[in-house]
């Protein structure tokens, strides 16, 4: 029997985020999340969502003919039938992508999927949450993405950056708080300490400005 897993939405869009922008996606935002970042743009994705069997999920994947899926939320981590979702997926032979807060055991997600890590800066309200072992155990495919609202996020981001090692094994994305801080201003910071990581701009929210859901 199919195990079931509870679903906020399943639609297909452009990528906003990471160095897979622009690409098309079918994206899954699985229900469901354990912090409550100050900025948080899927608040709806909190609740108790659509509770669906694996089964009709790959299903309803499978109709938007689109050969990535990214895994979001929330945190797809805190649902336990999350990795056998994952894998699910990679067997079908999707690019299968898996955005987490990185505050859950990542060990039982297949090696296959590419996770883009998100590490919550102090201005979230969350910070400290990521676990160490998460960010250790980062391969070259996978990612690390920091939102930054200020000077302090951004010190904070350059740590975490430096402690670990990251833009030397993974790629390492700064993205500004979207209406909070001008990314020309977050540039400059990047331009000024030489740092090696990429600006990120959030596309989707300039494609479709106000929409929290189906972008």
């Amino acid at each position: 029997m199919s195990r079931r897993i509870k679903v906020n939405e399943i639609y297909c869009s452009i990528q906003g985020e990471t160095t897979w922008t622009g690409w098309r996606f079918a994206f899954v935002r699985l229900a469901g999340c354990n912090l409550r970042c100050r900025w948080c743009d899927t608040p709806a994705a909190r609740g108790d969502g659509q509770d669906v069997t694996i089964d009709d999920l790959m299903d309803r994947v499978a109709t938007l003919r689109c050969g990535r899926v990214l895994v979001t939320g929330g945190e797809p981590l805190v649902q336990q039938a999350t990795p056998e979702l994952l894998r699910r997926l990679c067997d079908a032979e999707y690019r299968t992508l898996l955005e987490t807060n990185g505050s859950r055991d990542l060990s039982d997600v297949d090696a296959r999927v590419i996770k883009i890590v998100d590490v919550k800066c102090p201005a979230s309200g969350q910070a400290g949450t990521t676990r160490r072992d998460a960010l250790e155990a980062l391969g070259r495919d996978d990612e690390v993405k920091f939102v930054i609202a200020d000077g302090e996020d951004y010190a904070y981001a350059c740590d975490v950056v430096g402690r670990y090692a990251l833009n030397e094994r993974v790629a390492v994305t700064f993205s500004p708080v979207f209406g909070e801080v001008d990314p020309a201003e977050l540039a400059g910071w990047l331009l000024a300490d030489r740092l090696d990581v990429r600006l990120g701009l959030q596309v989707h929210k300039i494609l479709w400005p106000g929409r929290s859901e189906g972008i």
